[in-house]
């Protein structure tokens, strides 16, 4: 059953993403059973560092080193101002700002370099620069905004205005279908009045300008606007803490009858979404980098510690089960190194659309550093649970492992939830099946339109579906990497092994699948560690080639990476089509509507129940819901 207004939010949604491809994407035609070796290979070689990066590098460096106390923000929840000044000073906020606006003008790999370095010292820092760049005011500017908005704000964001994106709202998390700030153009059109209230602005308690996200009431389209937060009617309604970035400016900002100017509209009427979508292409590529970096200095930490602690006469790293956490430290920080520099120089490449590998390495790396940070803890023990202030006091070196873990556990929830992941890149893995089939599978085609398109559908899949079955990815493919070789063989193969699956499941499930989560996302898990597998495998060949230093090292590293890769991608293959999913799923239906009540006796229950948690938003939306007409769904 769908209602209209699920209806209308999945239009919504559909309306708002790139129907088109401007380039090539090696996860576009993975999809699709083809293994485009060429389009990652010969992995990106470092360029030489220009002069204007190697300073700004080494200043930054210089700035972490002696104004940036991670301990010291954790603990006062604040950012220093002579941090922020220092910042400002150095040209951070301008890093992807073109140097025609002031800016820095750094290419992707040198902002993924950069971010790097952040991610490995302070993570409060790291996301006050990051929203800025990702989805603050620079990007979308830079991308969507006409030459005079570029004039007005760049050059204000490059010299240390801070910049915050507004989307989320009290009600609203990822259905901007029910988005309820409004922005109604006046009666004479000289400007938008803007009412509303956001929450989760990152960046928010500090920023001169924002990135607000609003509906046209007559239009029903959603704008993306420039707000500054010194005009009139605009107001920071509260600070928001968290479990960890205890620093992050982060709050809830309302707007009351704000008089926007016409010409801070970005881009065109109605294009919000696709803005706010498009920017995060590039704008993804800081998370990956971060949590390379935060992996990175994991492994400096775990490695230390496992050689120093002593525990039945030899150091913890020589016993197995520790040896196989460092190892996994190890190969985890090759590949994400390896996946962030990847897509980082793929940014740069007009040829290519790295919406997907965008996408996959945040969500790839993002979910490898939460578990090599609780990894690290547990190699710590208890050392790894004492905060690093408590540590100092007592005469230890104060490492800040509780922190990092609590400071972690977001980036898999930032820029797009681990589920959003999912579901953006599920859509993009069935987009030419639905170009081609959809009409098929969609219920309010007609059955004549259906019976017209069969001709054309047929021989699509027909030459489609043969060609998986008669290409060859066996030996002597590939043997140019050596005793690598052998793991782009498989993820060949399996690539051609994911066509058929995706194939077979929109068979099998018809216009379910949209519904039927658990096979999308194994789908999906599977393309990223194949992704992941050819990213380390490529760069290992390249250091090879190239004589590189750390070459054989890096050899081993993606030889222990890719094993473990073909191992997972092996038990997801397994579970697409032997699972528990329907079993789980009313499983959690039945928790949902009550059956288990019993299970929560004896404990102390909370002092709320369900309609507590209801903002009034979103009580409103849901009582428009109701009374919407309900349609089947085939």
């Amino acid at each position: 059953m769908s209602t209209a207004a699920e209806r209308e939010a999945r239009k919504t949604a559909e309306s708002a993403r790139e129907s088109k491809w401007r380039g090539h994407s090696f996860l576009k035609d993975l999809f699709l059973g083809r293994f485009r070796l060429d389009l990652v290979h010969p992995y990106p070689a470092e360029t030489p560092e220009r002069p204007k990066f190697r300073d700004f590098y080494g200043r930054l460096r210089r700035l972490l080193e002696e104004k940036v106390d991670p301990a010291a923000i954790d603990t006062s929840g604040e950012y220093p101002p002579e941090v922020v000044r220092g910042l400002a000073e150095i040209g951070a906020f301008g890093m992807k700002i073109p140097e025609e606006y002031g800016g820095l003008g750094l290419t992707h790999p040198e902002y993924v370099r950069a971010m790097e370095l952040l991610g490995s010292h302070d993570a409060n820092v790291t996301a006050l620069l990051s929203a800025h760049q990702a989805i603050g005011v620079p990007q979308p500017v830079k991308l969507f905004g006409s030459d005079a908005l570029k004039r007005k704000y760049l050059p204000r964001c490059a010299r240390g205005a801070i910049s915050a994106f507004a989307l989320t709202e009290p009600a609203v998390g990822s259905d901007p279908g029910s988005l309820a700030t409004v922005a109604e153009l006046s009666a004479d059109g000289s400007h938008y009045v803007m009412n509303g209230e956001k929450l989760w602005c990152t960046n928010g308690t500090l920023a001169d300008l924002l990135v607000v996200m609003a509906r046209n009431p007559q239009t029903r389209r959603i704008n993306a606007f420039v707000v500054e937060t010194g005009w009139e009617g605009v107001r920071l309604d509260h600070r928001c803490h968290f479990m960890g970035l205890r620093a992050l400016a982060n709050g809830v900002i309302s707007f009351h009858d704000v008089k926007v100017p016409r010409e801070n509209l970005i881009g065109a009427e109605g294009m919000g979404l696709k803005i706010a979508l498009t920017t995060l292409n590039t704008g993804r590529l800081s998370l990956p980098a971060a949590t390379t970096g935060g992996t990175k200095a994991c492994l400096e930490i775990a490695r230390k510690w496992s050689k120093a602690r002593v525990q039945w006469g030899a150091p913890i790293g020589r016993h197995e089960a520790i040896a196989h956490k460092l190892a996994d430290l190890g190969a985890s920080a090759y590949a994400m190194e390896s996946l962030a520099f990847l897509v980082g120089a793929m940014a740069d490449r007009e040829d290519l659309d790295i919406r997907l590998e965008a996408a996959a390495a945040k969500e790839w790396n993002t979910a490898r550093y939460w578990r090599m940070a609780d990894e690290t803890l547990q190699i710590r023990g208890g050392r790894g649970y004492e905060t690093e202030s408590s540590l100092g006091a007592r005469g230890e070196p104060a490492v800040g492992v509780e922190r990092m873990v609590r400071d972690a556990r977001i980036n898999v929830i930032f820029e797009g939830s681990s589920e959003i992941m999912h579901l953006f890149m599920a859509r993009e893995a069935v987009d030419k099946h639905l170009q081609v089939a959809g009409t098929l599978i969609d219920p309010e085609t007609p059955l004549g339109a259906k019976l017209a398109a069969l001709p054309r559908i047929g021989l699509f899949y027909a030459l489609w579906y043969s060609r998986l079955w008669l290409r060859w990815s066996g030996w002597p493919r590939y043997a140019a990497f050596g005793r690598l070789a052998r793991h782009l063989r498989f993820a060949d193969a399996a690539s051609v092994r994911l066509g058929r699956a995706i194939f077979h499941g929109m068979l099998v499930h018809r216009a379910r699948l949209e519904r039927k989560q658990g096979f999308l996302f194994r789908i999906v898990d599977i393309a990223m560690e194949l992704f992941a597998l050819t990213a380390g495998v490529a760069r290992a060949q390249r250091m090879r080639e190239l004589r590189q230093e750390g070459w054989e090292s890096a050899q081993k590293l993606a030889d222990l990476a890719a094993r473990a890769a073909r191992r997972r991608v092996q038990q997801l293959f397994h579970e697409v089509w032997s699972n528990d999913d329907e079993l789980r799923y009313r499983a959690g239906r039945s928790i949902l509507d009550g059956e288990h009540l019993w299970l929560e006796h004896g404990i102390m229950n909370l002092p709320y129940d369900e309609q507590d948690l209801v903002p009034p938003d979103m009580q409103e939306i849901l009582a428009r819901r109701a009374q919407a007409p309900v349609a089947t769904r085939v």
